[in-house]
């Protein structure tokens, strides 16, 4: 299929690979972070308000099961899904032991014929027996992906923003995953407190050298509640404008390898919790807009790639 795109996006490759409607089912595992909870003294990370990438549909208090269910009926009604992949979405959901990690996995598995498993983690929550444990769901027709938070390959940004990791742990981690053909996705803030156009290229540039299936695109939002509204309010921190994010969005997709699927390329952030930008698009004016400006530009993904 071609889409005419002048980026590989994750519905092009969904679309290819199952020939149907695919519904990301996202749910809340009950996990945490250790950047919040593993006795750390951070607090977390300065942009997190607690809800740890939730989606804002998500109800911790309800079961997996609950909010299987009840998603699956919803997401079939309003968007017509035909196909569902499972997605552990907020928080670190490989931080637990080994058996917990299992029972929550197999119990939700076991609730539909789900065709994918994903898993959105940390780098410092990956080691040998976790990710045994993830590549042990891999089958001939069931792929698994972790989603695998960097933000920024440059060690001073990601002390800056209270990280709790490093780039070189991000790549063992990455290693780890990858040896054993579990499929990644990473993920990258654009305009972090600090950081350059240069900075960003260089973090697209660790990224193509490691190669993952896939990369999420996040502008930086800044919400209450939170050690970076605190700065914002003292004015040490901006938020890009949407004019500036979509300069930062081309830039990084012209350096980025033309075979990583985009999988995201903004927030999902509830207006009642974003302090700034104020002015905000939804996730689709974003989609068609970037593909107006790249045409425009006749510029496409990995035309600046070396």
């Amino acid at each position: 299929m071609d889409t005419g795109l002048p980026f590989y996006s994750y519905s092009e490759y969904l679309q290819k690979k199952y020939g149907t409607k695919v519904y990301r089912l996202a749910v809340d595992g009950g996990f945490s972070c250790p950047n919040r909870s593993g006795g750390r003294s951070s607090g977390g990370c300065i942009y997190c308000n607690g809800q740890g990438s939730r989606a804002s549909y998500l109800d911790k208090a309800k079961a997996i099961e609950e909010q299987i269910k009840r998603g699956i009926a919803f997401t079939k009604r309003r968007y017509k899904a035909e196909l569902f992949l499972l997605y552990f979405q907020a928080y670190s959901n490989t931080f637990d032991t080994v058996d917990n990690l299992k029972k929550t996995y197999d119990d939700a598995l076991a609730l539909y014929p789900f065709r994918e498993l994903i898993v959105a983690t940390r780098p410092d929550c990956i080691d040998e027996t976790k990710a045994d444990l993830l590549a042990s769901y891999i089958k001939p027709d069931f792929d698994v992906w972790v989603e695998l938070g960097l933000q920024s390959a440059n060690n001073r940004t990601l002390e800056r923003i209270h990280r709790g990791h490093t780039a070189e742990q991000y790549k063992a981690a990455f290693d780890v995953l990858h040896s054993r053909g579990i499929k990644v996705a990473s993920h990258l803030i654009l305009g972090l407190p600090g950081e350059s156009s240069d900075d960003m290229l260089a973090s697209v540039d660790f990224i193509n050298a490691l190669n993952p299936e896939a990369v999420k695109l996040h502008d930086l939002n800044i919400t209450y509640n939170t050690v970076l509204y605190d700065e914002y309010l003292k004015g040490e921190v901006t938020a890009p404008s949407r004019e500036l994010y979509m300069e930062y969005l081309i830039k990084v997709i012209e350096h980025l390898r033309k075979d990583i699927i985009l999988m995201r390329l903004t927030c999902d952030t509830y207006e009642a919790d974003r302090a700034a930008p104020r002015k905000y698009m939804s996730k689709g004016n974003i989609y068609a807009l970037l593909q107006r400006e790249m045409e425009a530009r006749h510029t496409w993904q990995g035309r600046l790639y070396k």
